[in-house]
C-alpha cells in the first residue's frame, strides 16, 4: 500500500494554493540520511528516458536548472534527529522540465521510496533503494 504524505512543500507556483508536491515518511528518513552524507539537496524530474519517470536527487546546484524548468515546490527538510531542536535541515526544491510539466500540470505529486535501484546519477542508487513519484489528479 502506498504511503501517504507526511510533509507537503511551500507553494511556489504562481497563482496556486495548494501543495502540488509531497514527501512520504520514507522519502523522508531517505533524505535525512543522504542530506547527512551529500549536504542540502535538490530534485528533479525530466520525463526523460532512463528512469525518467524517477525524480532525480542531487547535492543542490549540482543539477543546472533553467528556462526550461520549472520550481514545483520547497520543502523543509525536518532533521529528524532526537538530539536535534526539531527544526529543519534546509531547503530542498523540487523541479520539474517544463515539457514534463505540461502533461502532468493537474497532477499532485508524492515522493516516496521503494527497494530497488534506480538512476546510478541520483544519490539514492548506493543504498539499493530508490524515489519514485506516485500521482493523483489535483483536489482530489
Amino acid at each position: 500500500m502506498p504511503e501517504s504524505a507526511a510533509l507537503d512543500a511551500r507553494v511556489v507556483v504562481a497563482g496556486e494554493t495548494e501543495p502540488r508536491v509531497a514527501l512520504s515518511p520514507a522519502a523522508i528518513a531517505l533524505l535525512q540520511r543522504l542530506w547527512a552524507q551529500h549536504g542540502p539537496l535538490m530534485f528533479h524530474q525530466s520525463g526523460g528516458c532512463c528512469d525518467g519517470s524517477s525524480p532525480m536527487c542531487y547535492p543542490a546546484g549540482e543539477f543546472l536548472t533553467g528556462d526550461a524548468d520549472v520550481l514545483l515546490g520547497v520543502f523543509d527538510l525536518p532533521a529528524g534527529d532526537a538530539s536535534s531542536d526539531g527544526g529543519a535541515l534546509g531547503e530542498l526544491e523540487f523541479w520539474m522540465s517544463v515539457e514534463q510539466f505540461s502533461y502532468w500540470r493537474h497532477t499532485r505529486l508524492l515522493v516516496d521510496v521503494v527497494d530497488g535501484r534506480g538512476s546510478g546519477f541520483s544519490v539514492e542508487a548506493p543504498e539499493g533503494k530508490r524515489f519514485l513519484i506516485r500521482s493523483t489528479l489535483m483536489g482530489t
